[in-house]
């Protein structure tokens, strides 16, 4: 039996193998999170074989240039040929729930610049509904109480993101709260990533569902499958 470290570094390493059969001098999209970090090292050693990486966090970004790669911000790539993140749940049909570390805004930016979302998880993290896990919602600091009001009108429990360690409200790099969402049984989650988008405060939630992902890899104790949407 693998332990989950040992499942996330097995699918780190088959997402390497998919994004080294790109041509040399492409772009990769990398995203935010602990599997994304396994992603991230199992490239290094082929750093130069992409022209340069878009990444979905500062956090992210000092990895990748720590182990040589050449940030590019999304502003200087029209498309990005693969986007490789995690997720906190995916549905069978692609849809996901991301956001757990805080990156979800940039995560989506960096996605929809992608033909192919790649997402890479454990086998726990599939889920027949999303909503077991907590919606994050990033929103402007002003509009926390507002957007609070909103979503436990939908009956969320929701409750204002603090900091790991040293106490207080963590922020985002958009310098935006997080409202975390829980005991939401989310049905159709295209409907609901589009409604909570549009309360006034909400930068971005974490439904990933407009933009799903393309292929999955995700790791078992019998080894790593593939599912394409």
């Amino acid at each position: 039996m693998y332990t989950q470290d040992q499942l996330k570094a097995m699918v780190a390493n088959a997402a390497a193998q998919e994004v080294m059969q790109l041509a040399p001098g492409s772009v990769l999209g990398v995203g935010t999170g602990s599997t994304a970090n396994l992603f991230i090292d199992a490239i290094a050693p082929h750093a130069k074989h992409f022209r340069g990486a878009v990444s979905s966090s500062e956090a992210s970004t000092a990895r990748l240039k720590a182990h040589g790669f050449q940030i590019l911000d999304c502003n200087q790539v029209k498309e990005i040929p693969i986007y490789v993140d995690g997720a906190d749940e995916i549905d069978p049909q692609g849809h996901m729930l991301k956001g757990g570390g805080g990156a979800l805004t940039r995560e989506k930016i960096v996605a929809q610049l992608a033909t192919k979302f790649i997402c890479i998880c454990d086998a726990s993290k599939q889920v027949q509904v999303l909503g077991q896990f907590p919606l994050p919602v990033e929103v402007l600091p002003m509009a926390s109480e507002q957007v609070k009001r909103e979503l436990e009108s939908l009956g969320a429990t929701v409750s204002l993101r603090q900091k790991k360690e040293g106490g207080g409200v963590f922020v985002t790099d958009n310098q935006g709260w997080i409202l975390d969402a829980s005991h939401l049984t989310i049905a159709n989650p295209v409907t609901l990533e589009s409604q909570i988008n549009q309360l006034p405060g909400v930068i971005a939630n974490g439904l990933f569902a407009r933009r799903k992902a393309d292929l999955l890899l995700v790791s078992t104790h019998a080894g790593v499958q593939k599912v394409a949407y």
